[in-house]
C-alpha cells in the first residue's frame, strides 16, 4: 500500500468476513467508503469495521481475556458506488453486545467517532444504519418528553440527534 500500513496484519484478515450472515439483533451500517490510491476496497472496509469496533494500532493486555470474535465489527459485503469509479459502500455489521443499552451518545460514538480520520482512507461518510428495534427501545428519550424538547428548540417534523 502507498503511506497506509495497517500495522502487524492487513484488517481483511480479521474484519472482511463476506460469508457472515447478518443476525436480527446487529447494528447494520452503511459506508460510503473512497480508500486512498493503492488500499483495495475489502482492506478499507475492514479497516472501517475493525476501526469502529475492537481494532486498534497496538497490542493491548486486556485482548486475550474477551473474544475478538464476539465483540468485533464485520465488514461483510462491498459494491462499487454506480458512476464513481474510487467509491464503495462498505457494509458493516456490529454485534449489540459491544454497546451500552439505552445510550445513543455510545453507539454513534463507536460508529462514527474515530475513524472519519483514518489514514487509509481518503473519504467516508456514513450512509445508513439499522439499529435492531429491541435495542432502540432501551432508549430512554428526553425526560420530560420530546414534545417539551421540540418546543423548546423550535424544531418539528425531523429527528432530533446530539452526540
Amino acid at each position: 500500500f502507498v503511506g497506509f500500513k495497517a500495522g502487524v496484519k492487513e484488517y481483511k484478515l480479521t474484519y472482511y468476513t463476506p460469508e457472515y450472515e447478518t443476525k436480527d439483533t446487529d447494528i447494520l451500517a452503511a459506508f460510503r467508503v473512497t480508500p486512498q490510491p493503492g488500499v483495495p476496497p475489502e482492506e478499507a472496509g475492514a479497516a472501517v469495521a475493525a476501526e469502529s469496533s475492537t481494532g486498534t494500532w497496538t497490542t493491548v493486555w486486556t485482548d486475550g481475556l474477551t473474544s475478538l470474535d464476539r465483540y468485533k465489527g464485520r465488514c461483510y459485503h462491498i459494491e462499487p458506488v454506480p458512476g464513481e469509479e474510487t467509491q464503495f459502500i462498505a457494509y458493516v455489521a456490529y454485534p449489540l453486545d459491544l454497546f451500552e443499552e439505552g445510550s445513543v451518545t455510545n453507539m454513534f460514538t463507536s460508529i462514527v467517532g474515530n475513524v472519519f480520520g483514518f489514514k487509509a482512507l481518503r473519504a467516508l461518510r456514513l450512509e445508513d444504519l439499522r439499529i435492531p428495534p429491541a435495542y432502540t427501545k432501551t432508549f430512554q428519550g428526553p425526560p420530560h418528553g420530546i414534545q417539551v424538547e421540540r418546543d423548546k428548540l423550535n424544531k418539528y417534523g425531523r429527528p432530533l440527534l446530539g452526540c
